[in-house]
């Protein structure tokens, strides 16, 4: 349980945090981390590499050191360790395309309209919402592309922590470029998948199936997934990063359409951001939860017991839970009853 706050300068911190963020966003469009990689660096091979003057860059680099994404030693810079392994362009876990581009130049934005949101003002939201940001052709390729990186971590956790031998048809519901197709059928040699998605958004993942040499085993469908016919007869149903993106009155129907999609003995796959139970936290879920409010005015917050109890009632058996990325997203798997 977190500790109520009895010091304003704990509410200094949430109300500057903003700061920080953007300190991130502009060190990683600088390259900052990029050229701190290998080892320290000094003030003024970093003012040279950057094409920032000296005096400018030490604001920055001190903001950095401030919050942890940089160490300082005498006049020298380094990257802190999760610096040097998630924002380091080039590198195996590189993260940063996630934050530069979604989070930094659209959800970032979206955020000054969360009292529209709030509001239930539709028209006073920017992109005109989420689907009006995946109708931009522009906005859903930057958008999608973002989440690719943003995914593949995720997606690769899942197929190394999630049994599905014999299983052999997936349904990517929603599955964008195809981070988790990718990555599970990576892992599964006989896994076929289907990506059902906008038609902007299949037809960037069409690239990023042929580059993981899959285009054999991974089709799309470009449509909206609620207002077209699922394929049947498949083993698992992945809803990924859906639910808390659709308005609540949706949710169900797409737990109804996934349940007539699978086979007998199928499983859906729920993975999304999800609240504790008692709905105390954890604070990055909740965080999510309020964005989505500032592109979706109707959509909900959500626990793993609360979808659970909507599957039950959408015929499903066998649902469980259980955590994935700690303290943002959960897992809740359902089973279609065999007979």
């Amino acid at each position: 349980m977190v500790k109520p706050i009895e010091d304003v300068r704990a509410i200094s911190r949430i109300a500057y945090g903003f700061i920080a963020s953007k300190a991130l966003f502009v060190a990683l469009d600088l390259d900052l981390f990029g050229h701190l990689h290998g080892g320290a660096r000094s003030l003024e091979i970093l003012a040279k590499a950057t094409a920032v003057s000296p005096q400018r860059l030490r604001t920055l680099l001190t903001s950095l050191v401030s919050v942890g994404l940089v160490t300082r030693a005498e006049d020298s810079y380094a990257n802190a360790p999760a610096s040097d392994k998630y924002l380091v362009r080039g590198s195996p876990a590189y993260f940063g395309e996630y934050y530069r581009f979604q989070i930094n130049r659209q959800l970032y934005p979206a955020l000054t309209c969360l009292d529209a949101g709030l509001a239930g003002n539709d028209a006073g939201l920017m992109f005109g919402g989420e689907e009006g940001l995946m109708a931009d052709s522009r906005q859903a390729e930057s958008f999608s592309r973002a989440q690719h990186a943003g995914s593949s971590g995720p997606a690769l956790l899942l197929a190394r922590g999630f049994d599905l031998s014999g299983r052999r048809r997936l349904l990517d519901v929603a599955g964008g470029t195809g981070a988790f197709s990718i990555a599970l059928c990576q892992r599964n040699p006989e896994l076929t998948a289907v990506i059902l998605d906008f038609p902007n958004v299949v037809a960037l993942a069409s690239s990023f199936i042929a580059e993981s040499g899959l285009s054999g085993r991974i089709t799309t469908i470009g449509a909206n997934a609620l207002s077209v016919e699922w394929p049947g007869n498949q083993d698992i149903v992945l809803l990924s990063y859906l639910l808390s993106a659709v308005p609540e009155g949706d949710i169900d129907q797409l737990l109804v359409k996934g349940l007539a999609s699978l086979a007998p003995g199928g499983l859906l796959i729920i993975h999304d951001f999800m609240l504790d139970d008692d709905q105390l936290g954890p604070d990055l879920a909740a965080h999510w939860f309020l964005l989505n409010l500032a592109l979706n005015t109707t959509g909900i917050s959500f626990s793993a017991a609360e979808l659970s109890k909507r599957l039950a009632l959408a015929g499903f058996t066998k649902v469980s839970a259980r955590d994935h990325i700690h303290d943002i997203t959960k897992l809740v798997i359902a089973e279609k009853a065999l007979g």
